[in-house]
């Protein structure tokens, strides 16, 4: 297939290059800096520009663009990019392909599971309405600009994508320096849901959404065995080795991160990929512990 990539400088994009061409698909990238670079093309979805030629002959459409959530205080400032940045991009691409005669046949486009919000002890399938908060509502209006290719002949896949686990970014990456140093520990009352997923496979999961025409709509990106974050304060202990009984309580992390705190560190969402698993998806980290010790290459004694 000719895949058109946006977002391709980020964890899931540059790892998700690699599998494409893997695959033997040819993937052409769509990047802010004009260039001469070939499969490369410019746009600016802020200004509502891209090259006309970017669209033409493509199979499918990929879009994981987003700006990090995690990276700096919930200013206003910083709440318009986080909203813009991913509204923007899907509005943009579903308006081109809108107005093309033969669109792309297929359009992937990254959410996230804030748009459940807090739920406690539910089990979340995609059936299950939008929460309530800043993350949810952005995912709501990013799935929402998504939707407006329905009723075409393009078909929409649409990523809610849990807490990434990798070496290379993501909250693994920030929480192993605390860890390693055996100053790591629960967050708050640690009877969070936490619904995570390998790196490994979201990517697995995109190329199976592309390339399985029976797989539409919003698909839960998720491992089928979440855990509270107790549990995988324990785990990634045991897993280095190291211990874990330093709690950080929620008021101090109310205190220092306001809002963020509330919703990515003490929230509760415990999601199902019960859509994926009928779809005959096999994933390749399904438990915690093994996926873990795989990431960081860390073996049972």
């Amino acid at each position: 297939m000719k895949v058109l990539l946006a977002g391709s400088s980020g964890l899931v994009g540059i790892a998700l290059i690699l599998a494409l061409k893997k695959q033997g698909h040819e993937v052409t990238r769509l990047v802010r800096k004009k260039t001469s670079e070939e499969n490369t093309f410019f746009w600016d979805p802020a200004q509502g520009e891209i090259d006309e030629k970017a669209l033409v002959g493509q199979d499918a459409v990929i879009n994981m663009c987003g700006d990090n959530v995690a990276s700096g205080l919930w200013t206003t400032k910083k709440r318009k990019r986080i909203l813009d940045s991913r509204t923007q991009t899907t509005g943009l691409l579903v308006t081109k392909m809108k107005e093309m005669t033969s669109p792309p046949k297929i359009f992937i486009n990254a959410s996230a599971m804030g748009f459940y919000g807090d739920q406690g002890e539910t089990l979340l399938t995609e059936d299950y309405p939008s929460g309530g908060g800043f993350l949810a509502e952005v995912c709501q209006k990013w799935e929402e600009a998504a939707d407006e290719i329905k009723g075409s002949s393009v078909r929409l896949v649409k990523l809610r994508i849990g807490v990434v686990l990798d070496l290379e970014g993501g909250a693994l990456q920030k929480m192993l320096p605390a860890f390693k140093c055996g100053v790591g520990g629960r967050l708050g009352s640690g009877k969070q849901y936490m619904s995570w997923i390998s790196l490994a496979d979201v990517i697995s999961i995109t190329l199976f959404a592309l390339e399985n025409e029976g797989v539409s709509g919003a698909l839960n990106t998720v491992a089928p065995n979440p855990v509270t974050n107790s549990e995988f304060t324990q785990i990634l202990g045991k897993v280095l080795g190291r211990p874990t009984v330093l709690p950080a309580p929620a008021f101090a992390l109310k205190l220092v991160l306001g809002d963020m705190a509330k919703e990515m560190l003490l929230a509760s969402t415990r999601v199902s990929p019960q859509k994926l698993i009928d779809a005959g998806y096999t994933f390749q980290d399904e438990n915690l512990e093994d996926a873990l010790r795989n990431i960081l290459d860390v073996q049972k004694k």
